[in-house]
């Protein structure tokens, strides 16, 4: 099982709100970043914002995954005119102890002082909370389509994976899962590992149609520009697939892979036949 808090901010432009391509998250994150660091006090800051690997949870951790991630992808390209609505959306992996008052303060301050490179003003119009349960138990299927829908990136030892391989693909996310769990909910997932990695590995790519997208973002504290790319696209897979059908479901909502802060890693799947 996984648990998450599903958050919908909605809001209503008083000026022109634009979101430059490929920038969405980054406006959103950069943002809500500067104004939680005025709002919070410090230790709220860190263990929302910049959460420390010594701060508890697992050993072996060089730092601890936020607890959270923007949704943020659709309003890319968009000019939102005044009077019309627009909405983000962030999952809160800590249940126990959501910080939705601190989010929805910094939002409510940053539609406030405007939004975008233009800094269209907005008002926060409301907010949605909806708790998410997802099984982690096998559903029979033997083919799936993963669609990329967020420029994604998949380390694979100490470089990048030029296609989402299965067995990668598969370990990505099931540490990205385990790691939250054990961190916010319940503890680690309690499977075999290495096991899982060997099923995997077994899984075949019948298809894979993905590209590269460039994108970037320049630090707001120090003006450095980080890249943000990644493959976008659709890979098909045929095999075995019951136990790996519910994680891949559950990177939906978690994202895999690097920066998924921003909402980079976002994947859909569809299936095939059982």
């Amino acid at each position: 099982m996984f648990e998450l808090l599903a958050c919908r901010f909605r809001f209503k432009a008083r000026g022109t709100v634009h979101f430059p391509p490929g920038r969405s998250g980054n406006i959103v994150r950069g943002a809500f970043g500067t104004i939680l660091g005025r709002l919070a006090p410090a230790a709220d800051f860190e263990r929302i914002f910049a959460p420390s690997a010594t701060a508890g949870g697992p050993s072996g951790l060089r730092e601890r995954p936020r607890p959270f991630v923007f949704r943020a992808a659709h309003l890319d390209g968009r000019t939102v005119q005044p009077g019309e609505s627009f909405h983000f959306d962030v999952h809160l992996f800590d249940t126990k102890a959501p910080p939705v008052e601190y989010f929805t303060s910094a939002f409510a301050e940053l539609a406030h002082s405007g939004i975008g490179p233009g800094r269209g003003r907005a008002e926060l119009a409301g907010v949605d909370q909806r708790p998410v349960t997802l099984s982690l138990e096998p559903e029979p299927v033997s083919r799936v389509m993963v669609r990329f829908v967020t420029p994604t990136e998949l380390k694979h030892g100490e470089a990048l994976a030029a296609r989402p391989e299965f067995s990668i693909l598969m370990a990505r996310i099931r540490d990205r899962v385990s790691t939250l769990r054990a961190v916010y909910g319940p503890g680690p997932l309690p499977i075999d590992f290495k096991a899982f990695g060997e099923r995997a590995a077994a899984v075949r790519m019948a298809r894979c149609d993905v590209r590269q997208v460039e994108a970037e973002r320049v630090s707001a504290r120090t003006g450095q520009r980080h890249p943000l790319g990644g493959f976008v696209g659709e890979a098909e897979y045929e095999g075995e697939l019951a136990e790996f059908l519910p994680y891949l479901r559950a990177a939906w909502w978690t994202g895999v892979g690097r920066h998924t802060v921003w909402g980079n890693g976002v994947v859909e799947v569809e299936l095939g036949s059982p």
